[in-house]
């Protein structure tokens, strides 16, 4: 496959290949609705729109990254492309002066395993390289958009303290982050671009340059239905240009129906092996680190749920939503995703029976238990249609069913089982 160099100037895109809010108070996770790309991804999707990118060239191995910096000529960036931040400090980022050094580097950074504050100790196996050609930086600045809830809006955020988590510019120097609402249907005005460009320091002719890729950044962010928009760092050079250094993107799943090509970006190798096993039967799942399995019907509730499992003293192994409609087949799907991690000493399931009944989960969960020889505990909270019926099938099943009389004592109980079979 052609992988050619990509930039606004030389119009050549990478091909779309074919690779794929939710923040728990107890727990860091992806949003369930969300789907990551990659640093180049991102970056052909933002020079589509106008965005300045540097150029750069997607490698696969040691050869193609030679090959990308003989043709990007001189100095080059040499970039591993994983789900994560924090790539540099964790050696993921390294400067070549020249082609045979960029090899080299190549060769140490391809098939690592990269450990950063977002990946975990697990850290992440280096599968892609970003070849860049290195850029002369006068500053570093930060461009994001995210939605605001509170308005339905999305708000376009700059600070003059690019290169560094904005999560520290916010907690730090909230001040030193200005933000524009983008108005739907109209975008971020040429005004409103203008007086982020000038409110962080940036001045002259590059001013002007800022401000259209601002405007630019807006329409890329519409246009792919993101979830999240960042280019951190935003760089003016010693010459007057601005470029996106670098550039994260997040697409809405559910919008996806609208661009069959964007699925295509999915990696599978960047996301959980449970996680995408759950995806394959419409599962909402995400894992954690705990002990306590959580199968729950609304996302909601399965919020509620873990934070009553915190309460009590335990901690959850999953996010795991069946959703409303789910067949006896899915909650069967569910249990041995749930049960194939090691972790877990204890499942907790937590359902109100309106479209699922009682008595269909029930009978899901009895055969999925029976089917995978269940030896952990599980504690079963029902309310809603059939739960009578639902509570007997359980019972009578002759397996290793605790039924709780309410959230919080299935949460005390289903803690204190998890921590008896881990003694």
């Amino acid at each position: 496959m052609s992988r050619a160099c990509f930039s606004p100037t030389s119009g050549t895109l990478p091909p779309l290949e074919y690779t794929k809010s939710f923040a728990a108070r107890n727990c860091q996770a992806r949003e369930p609705h969300e789907m990551k790309i990659h640093e180049y991804q991102a970056k052909a999707l933002l020079a589509r729109q106008g965005v300045p990118v540097p150029r750069g060239e997607l490698a696969l191995s040691v050869d193609e990254a030679e090959t990308a910096a003989k043709q990007i000529g001189g100095s080059v960036v040499v970039k591993a492309q994983i789900h994560a931040g924090g790539r540099g400090k964790g050696g993921g980022v390294k400067v070549a002066k020249n082609v045979t050094e960029a090899r080299d580097i190549a060769e140490k950074i391809l098939g690592m395993t990269l450990i950063t504050h977002q990946t975990g100790p697990e850290g992440r196996i280096v599968q892609r390289l970003l070849i860049e050609e290195t850029l002369p930086i006068e500053h570093e600045y930060y461009l994001g958009i995210v939605l605001d809830r509170v308005t339905g809006k999305n708000v376009f955020m700059a600070s003059a303290d690019g290169g560094v988590e904005i999560e520290e510019v916010a907690a730090k120097t909230p001040e030193r982050i200005l933000k524009e609402t983008i108005e739907p249907g109209l975008g971020l005005t040429p005004f409103q671009a203008r007086k982020l460009a000038f409110g962080i320091g940036i001045k002259g002719v590059a001013a002007n340059a800022a401000a259209q890729a601002m405007v630019n950044l807006a329409k890329a962010n519409d246009a792919v239905d993101a979830s999240l928009a960042e280019i951190n760092p935003f760089i003016t050079t010693t010459d007057g240009r601005v470029f996106a250094l670098d550039a994260k993107i997040n697409l809405d799943d559910n919008a996806l129906f609208r661009h069959k090509d964007l699925a295509a970006l999915r990696d599978l190798n960047e996301e959980d092996p449970l996680e995408v096993e759950a995806s394959r039967f419409g599962l909402n799942y995400i894992k954690l680190d705990g002990t306590v399995a959580c199968m729950v019907n609304g996302a909601g509730l399965a919020m509620a749920t873990m934070d009553i499992i915190k309460y009590a003293g335990g901690s959850p192994a999953n996010f795991l939503d069946v959703g409303g409609g789910a067949n006896a087949e899915q909650i069967r799907n569910a249990f041995r995703i749930l049960l194939s991690d090691k972790a877990v000493k204890a499942v907790l399931i937590n359902i109100f029976g309106g479209i699922l009944r009682c008595d269909t989960l029930a009978t899901g969960v009895v055969a999925a238990a029976r089917e995978l020889s269940v030896k952990v505990p599980i504690v079963v909270r029902m309310e809603g249609t059939n739960v009578e019926l639902g509570r007997k099938i359980l019972m009578e099943s002759g397996l290793n069913f605790t039924v709780a009389d309410g959230m919080r004592d299935a949460a005390e109980k289903v803690v204190m089982a998890a921590k008896g079979a881990a003694a």
